[in-house]
């Protein structure tokens, strides 16, 4: 297994991040295989959605319904308001996906981008890591 760690920036906002690129060119000239992408931290996620079509926005109003940011609502109260919804939200969107590479190519649909998803404004900073296995 190949792995390395990704370091996302995410300047203390909120919101998917797209990660896409990054992980282009950790599979770039590795063969067929597969991808796993992991973010260990229990306040963010990692889904495979459309990006730059209003599905960025989509997602993350989905989840404040779903998750009001309401410090009232949730026995974990640390943090910025809303900080208990940020540790629920990794039962929603998991904290990692499996991505198969063909040819040292993600085998992502024409739309499909894959990103972080970070609800959580008190962590400037994520970790992504990568895992290739060849197949």
């Amino acid at each position: 297994m190949d792995t390395a760690v990704l370091t996302i920036e995410t300047g203390r906002g909120r919101g998917p991040f797209d990660i896409t690129a990054e992980v282009a060119r950790f599979v770039t000239g590795r063969g067929d295989g597969l991808l796993n992408v992991f973010v260990p931290h229990a306040t963010a996620g990692i889904a495979i959605i459309e990006t730059g079509a209003g599905s960025d926005e989509d997602l993350m109003d989905a989840i404040d319904e779903i998750l009001p940011r309401d410090d009232r609502r949730y026995r974990h109260r640390h943090g910025s308001p809303g900080h208990g919804a940020d540790h629920v939200m990794p039962g929603f969107v998991a904290p990692s996906t499996v991505v198969p590479v063909v040819d040292g190519r993600l085998a992502l649909g024409t739309w499909q981008s894959i990103v972080l998803v970070d609800p959580n404004r008190d962590n400037a900073v994520r970790h992504v890591r990568l895992s290739f296995l060849t197949g």
